[in-house]
């Protein structure tokens, strides 16, 4: 059998071997007092919204239950919560949102989000009447209605509930620079089981409660998911306790079933009483060192308030419960009557008026104001702030020196973090100072608020070696209204991939509804990349993540290589501004040629791609061949071989053009960026030869150009998965994308349609292939790269004409080259 056998429902942990004397850790308290009134309100919120959602996955018509059934996850846990979060908020005149880790978790959702009122505030038709249940029940889960799944068409929603494990690193990044606001966020015991969530739990670490608000964190352990047991329920309290103590957190268990409402009202009212005394101990001038924040460990049976037994299997209390329990319940007469008295044991008919809407005891636990309600909270939906960012052209670099991007750009983000100080954070692994962006530490620090050396200082930095946790802090910042910056080394920001996908997913539905508003771009950076892999090897060349964001919808996809500082300048200050898209910028950190001057960076930036005619002959004109540098290092090694190719074969009609804006390649009318074909003959001709040297894949490039024309006389050189611990020279050499292999294509493309080249080809080639010989040779028996392989090319009548040597002599890379 696929699932596991159990003798009997809702079975316990085994006692572990951990002494007794820890449950003294735990919180223990006398239950509040709570009116009669407010506790059969509870209950009948919980009541009508458990119907609803049940009704939302079985029922196609009849949505009040006012005859027999005839045709055909809830989550009790989820209702649960909701119901208490809208008496907590209510007693407390709260700011509170609420953050849904459970995939499935929809129907819960939705049907308390009805109840509150706040459908039909974004979605007329579901409406607080008959007509407009019945809306909302039928049209679930159908193409003109909502998903299984909680996601961007959720009121409320900051988090797309598919992908589990992002909801805790969500939350925290929500709470950031909001001191008043309040997260509540449930994680079930499957989702507990991931990697990012068990990282997740030290965000807390990172959280400086005089300037953020708090998350309360609720774990749901019903002990079960698709088909069999999960690692927390069969934990007992003593290693629940002992786990979470260490995480830094305290512990209630909310396990009262006979008095849950009771229980569960006092715990979370113990949980923001616990927040608000650290919070005024920080503001108040004096925080506490390590402060243990509340944590809830809710035990409840799965599938609560089911069928108990369905076919002769356990449903409630069993992985059973975890999808639809009555499968048949359209054609088995049997299932259809325990479909129809598991609903009615919610008592239907005494939750709605006779006009569909439900009764006024229910309302009188749910917030009064609307901008109090959970599912109608700003921070979810319009709560976008503008950044201020300051004029790149300031940090210029000039033209002809050197510069590393990285550090460039440094002072731009410091001088933004300076001018945003509550709207502007960087989320990194430890990589910033690597990366060389140590200039952002300038005049801030970083927020790790367990280091006595960073406590209690704020700080708009937040570095922690979880990527994972990097992207869900982003998340929630960024949906919350704010701008974030996610630097990284190149080879690892694709462990984000999916999560930067599933984030992708809920922008491009937020965008289709009418009433969320635009929010910043996610903005990430990759530096340390394959082409100067500082003897870190093979594992550290990867350059895959620019093919996961050229697979997102154009609306949405932005990558841009930089050749030099003040294009990269240009490109950040503009992603900053941008709105809506996932913006990734490639650069190196490395000193590198400053090739364009501010006003032709501008320029260059603005267009997406430029010829550059100082490398070019004539300036680009009646080319015999077109080389394409895309990536700094790779535009450099272009740059230097049109400045060779004009010494060693000066027939030779060589147009150079970078490419810095990616997108601009993909095919005339998909992408919003793409060039016309006007526009695109007029950078890469019509006819001739083109030689693209990439610093990614080459299918990449293959899959923008599709649907151009003459793609037949296109070569690609490109990162083809040859690295090692070596010099950055040998790395261009291993993958074909050196000024030698640049030459070769130049060659062998201008040979095609000019014969002076053409006869000189073998014998040029055979010059060229010699030279790697050699330089090769040189490299693996000195382990480094020839003298003056990296100093800037010079071409006579410009600025790069006085680089270099002042005295006439043959410049090192003359040497190098004949060698």
């Amino acid at each position: 059998m696929a699932g596991e056998v159990i003798d009997r429902p809702n079975p316990q942990a085994l006692a572990s071997q951990i002494p007794d004397a820890v449950l003294e850790l735990s919180v223990k308290l006398d239950k509040m007092q709570i009116s009669d009134a407010d506790l059969k309100a509870l209950g009948e919120f919980r009541r009508a919204s458990n119907y609803i959602a049940a009704a939302m996955i079985f029922l196609s018509d009849n949505a009040h239950l006012e005859r027999d059934l005839t045709s055909t996850i809830s989550n009790q846990g989820l209702t649960l919560v909701y119901a208490h979060l809208n008496y907590l908020t209510r007693k407390n005149g709260l700011d509170l949102i609420y953050v849904v880790g459970p995939g499935h978790g929809a129907p819960a959702i939705l049907a308390s989000l009805w109840i509150e009122g706040s459908l039909e505030r974004f979605y007329p038709q579901y409406s607080m009447n008959k007509q407009g249940l019945h809306n909302l029940i039928t049209s679930f889960s159908t193409p003109h209605g909502f998903p299984s799944h909680i996601n961007a068409e959720t009121p409320g929603s900051i988090h797309e509930g598919g992908e589990l494990g992002y909801a805790l690193s969500v939350a925290f990044g929500a709470i950031m620079d909001k001191p008043d606001l309040i997260v509540a966020c449930i994680v079930g015991d499957g989702e507990a089981e991931s990697g990012p969530t068990a990282t997740a739990w030290h965000a807390a670490k990172y959280i400086d409660p005089s300037e953020s608000g708090a998350v309360i964190p609720i774990v749901h352990v019903n002990g079960f998911k698709i088909s069999e047991r999960t690692i927390y329920g069969c934990m007992d309290d003593k290693e629940m306790v002992s786990l979470f103590t260490g995480y830094g957190y305290q512990c209630r268990f909310v396990e009262d079933l006979e008095d849950i409402d009771r229980d569960l009202a006092t715990s979370m009212q113990w949980a923001l009483d616990e927040i608000r005394k650290i919070q005024k101990a920080a503001r108040s001038g004096k925080p506490i060192m390590k402060p243990r924040w509340p944590v809830l460990i809710m035990r409840t049976p799965k599938g609560w308030s089911g069928p108990k037994v369905v076919d002769g299997e356990f449903v409630e209390g069993s992985f059973h419960a975890h999808q639809v329990p009555l499968m048949t319940a359209k054609s088995n007469k049997d299932q259809l009557t325990d479909l129809q008295k598991w609903l009615l044991s919610y008592c239907p008919a005494e939750l709605f008026t006779e006009t569909g809407d439900i009764i006024d005891s229910i309302k009188s636990v749910i917030p009064t104001e609307d901008h109090k309600k959970l599912g109608q909270r700003a921070e979810t939906y319009k709560n976008h702030e503008v950044l201020d960012v300051p004029d790149w052209k300031k940090f210029g670099v000039e033209k002809g020196t050197e510069e590393s991007c990285m550090k460039a750009i440094g002072k731009l983000i410091d001088q933004a973090l300076v001018s945003n100080p509550k709207s502007l954070r960087i989320f990194s692994p430890d990589e910033l100072v690597s990366n060389k962006l140590d200039t952002v530490f300038a005049h801030t620090g970083r927020n790790f608020q367990w280091d006595e050396f960073s406590h209690a200082k704020g700080g708009r930095i937040i570095e922690i070696l979880s990527e994972h946790t990097c992207q869900g802090f982003l998340q929630g910042y960024t949906l919350t209204g704010r701008t974030g910056i996610f630097p990284s080394y190149e080879s690892f920001l694709g462990i984000i991939h999916t999560m930067m996908v599933q984030y992708s997913k809920f922008n491009k539905m937020a965008r289709e509804t009418t009433w969320r508003t635009h929010l910043s771009s996610l903005n990430y950076i990759e530096t340390s990349t394959w082409t100067r892999q500082e003897h870190n090897g093979f594992s550290h060349q990867n350059p895959s993540f620019i093919g996961a964001v050229l697979n997102l919808k154009p609306t949405a996809a932005r990558v841009y290589l930089p050749p030099d500082a003040n294009t990269f300048l240009s490109t950040i200050a503009h992603c900053l501004r941008s709105q809506d898209y996932v913006n990734l910028m490639v650069g190196s950190k490395q000193p590198q040629p400053v090739f364009l001057s501010v006003d032709e960076a501008e320029r260059h930036c603005q267009a997406g791609a430029s010829i550059w005619k100082f490398a070019s002959v004539d300036d680009g004109l009646h080319p015999d061949v077109v080389l394409v540098g895309i990536g700094s290092e790779l535009m450099f090694e272009t740059v230097v071989a049109a400045s060779v190719l004009r010494r060693l074969v000066p027939a030779l009609r060589v147009r150079v053009l970078n490419v810095t804006d990616l997108m601009i390649l993909e095919a005339n009318t998909i992408h919003p960026h793409s060039l016309s074909e006007d526009e695109f003959s007029a950078l890469f001709t019509k006819d001739k030869p083109i030689h693209f040297n990439y610093h990614g894949y080459a299918n990449e490039i293959r899959g923008l150009l599709f649907g151009r024309q003459n793609l037949e006389r296109v070569t690609i050189e490109c990162y083809k998965e040859e690295g090692s611990t070596t010099t950055p020279f040998d790395m261009m050499l291993r993958n074909n994308v050196s000024r030698y292999h640049i030459m070769e294509a130049a060659i062998k493309g201008g040979a095609k349609g000019n014969p002076k080249v053409a006869l000189d080809m073998v014998s040029l080639l055979g010059d060229i292939r010699h030279q790697v010989s050699k330089v090769r040779e040189y490299i693996m028996n000195t382990g480094k790269d020839p003298e003056g392989t990296f100093d800037i090319p010079k071409f006579e009548g410009t600025v790069l004409e006085r680089v270099g040597n002042e005295k006439g002599e043959k410049s090192k890379e003359d040497g190098f080259f004949v060698n």
